[in-house]
């Protein structure tokens, strides 16, 4: 599974790349913010919300610490999916939420 670390995430949003999210924490969590541009899947709705997503994009996966967004990848990544896992989830993220 290929890993990302926070500050590099950061780096790619402050050079405007584009890059696709998905936030796998539950609701609660996502209110006290996410970061910009990250799209909302918790974890219990990815095999249903599956079919929205593009195979030809990648995607980095966000979680709390790292835990939930690793099994997100895992899954996916069974499916045909091309993920990246945030290694340390929004306990590293020292960059904008919204």
């Amino acid at each position: 599974m290929k890993q990302i670390m926070p500050n590099e995430v950061e780096v790619l949003l402050k050079e405007k790349k584009p890059i696709h999210m998905i936030d796998v924490r539950e609701v609660e969590e996502v209110q006290t913010g996410k970061i910009p541009t990250a799209m909302h899947i918790p974890l219990g709705l990815i095999e249903f919300k599956m079919n929205e997503l593009d195979k030809a994009k990648e995607y980095i996966m966000v979680c709390r610490s790292g835990a939930r967004s690793s099994r997100a990848c895992t899954f996916l990544e069974s499916h045909g999916f091309k993920v990246i896992n945030m290694t340390g989830g929004m306990m590293e993220w020292s960059g904008p939420t919204e």
